[in-house]
C-alpha cells in the first residue's frame, strides 16, 4: 500500500523556476510512459530524479531538453517554450546522456576543441584541469578510450560550458568510487555559484545524499513529489512494531504511506508520525515499538 506524499510549498521562498511543465504525456507503441506529468524546477538547487528502471526517467528528460517529441503538455525551459534543441538557450545547458555517441576516430583534445566552437563560454582552462585530473590523455582517440572514460569525457563535454542547467542521466554508472567521488566534488563545486541547477537522474543514492538534493520521485508515469532530503529524513519515519504471533492485517496509524507485514514485525512507513499515538497502539497491541529514521536508500525501495 502506498499513497502519494502532499507536501506544503517550499518554505525559503524560491522563485522563478528554471523548468515548469505541464500536462506532459509522452507514450511508445500505445504504451503511456509519461501520464501528464506536472513539475517545476527551482534555481539554484540539485534535483535528484529517483524511479525504478522503465519508469521513464530518461524518456523525460529527453523530452524536457527537446530531444523527444511530446505527445501533448508543455515544456518552459528558462521561461521559454521547450520546441527543439538550439538557439541560445542551449549554451546555458549541459547534458550528459545515459548512452552517448561520441566521435571514435578524434582524439580526446579534437573533440572537446570541436565542442568548444558550439559554446559561448567554453572554459579551457576547467576542461584541461579535468583532463588532469581524470587522467584524460588528450591525445588518445576516443575509440580506444574504456567505457568509464568515454564517461568523464562526456562529463567535461557537459561541465565545461559553465552551464546554468546540467541534466545529468546515470552519469556516474560506469564510474569506480574514486572517480564519483571526484566527480561530485565538480559538481558540488559547480554549485556554488548563484543560479546553477542541477537535475540528476541516478540510483547511487549516497550521491544525493552528499549533494543535499531535494528528490523528486518518478512513479507509474507521473511525479509523485519532490521536497528536499532534509525535509524527507524529518517527516518519515518508519515504525516497527513487534508481537508474538505476527499481524493478520497492518495496523490503522495516521499518516501510513506503506505497511509491510514480516514475520512478527509490522513495518510501517509513517508521514509525521506521533510517537506517543504510536506508543499507545503498541501498547494496546500488546507489541513493542521502535521507530527508525529511514535512509534515502530506503525511501526508495519503499515508495518507488
Amino acid at each position: 500500500m502506498s499513497t502519494l506524499i502532499t507536501l506544503p510549498p517550499f518554505a525559503d521562498g524560491r522563485t522563478g523556476p528554471v523548468l515548469r511543465v505541464a500536462g506532459l504525456r509522452k507514450s511508445f507503441k500505445q504504451r503511456e510512459v509519461l501520464r501528464g506529468i506536472d513539475w517545476e524546477v527551482p534555481s539554484g538547487r540539485v534535483i535528484g530524479l529517483l524511479g525504478r528502471n522503465g519508469a521513464g526517467k530518461t524518456t523525460l528528460l529527453r523530452c524536457l531538453l527537446g530531444l523527444s517529441p511530446i505527445d501533448a503538455g508543455t515544456v518552459e525551459l528558462f521561461g521559454e517554450a521547450m520546441i527543439e534543441p538550439g538557439g541560445e538557450r542551449m549554451h546555458r545547458i549541459g547534458f550528459v546522456p545515459q548512452t552517448f555517441d561520441l566521435f571514435p576516430w578524434m582524439k580526446v583534445r579534437a573533440y572537446l576543441d570541436f565542442t568548444a566552437a558550439f559554446y559561448a563560454r567554453w572554459n579551457h582552462a576547467l576542461a584541461a584541469r579535468l583532463l588532469g585530473d581524470w587522467e584524460l590523455d588528450p591525445k588518445q582517440k576516443i575509440g580506444e578510450l574504456s567505457q568509464g572514460q568515454r564517461q568523464k569525457l562526456a562529463i567535461v563535454r557537459a561541465i565545461a560550458p559553465g552551464p546554468d542547467l546540467l541534466v545529468l542521466d546515470e552519469p556516474v554508472a560506469s564510474l569506480d568510487p574514486q572517480a564519483r567521488r571526484a566527480f561530485m566534488a565538480e559538481l558540488l563545486a559547480l554549485m556554488k555559484a548563484p543560479g546553477k541547477t542541477v537535475i540528476f537522474s541516478t540510483h547511487i543514492t549516497a550521491d544525493l545524499e552528499r549533494a543535499d538534493a531535494d528528490i523528486t520521485l518518478l512513479r507509474d508515469g507521473a511525479i509523485q513529489f519532490t521536497r528536499p532530503l532534509a525535509e524527507l529524513r524529518e517527516r518519515l519515519h518508519r515504525a516497527v512494531l513487534v508481537r508474538d504471533g505476527g499481524w493478520p492485517h497492518a495496523p490503522v496509524v495516521a499518516g501510513l504511506l506503506k505497511a509491510t507485514l514480516k514475520d512478527d514485525e509490522a513495518q510501517l512507513l509513517v508521514e509525521d508520525a506521533d510517537p506517543q499515538s504510536l506508543q499507545a497502539l503498541a501498547a494496546r497491541e500488546g507489541a513493542t515499538l521502535r521507530i527508525e529514521t529511514p535512509t534515502l536508500e530506503d525511501l526508495f525501495v519503499e515508495l518507488a
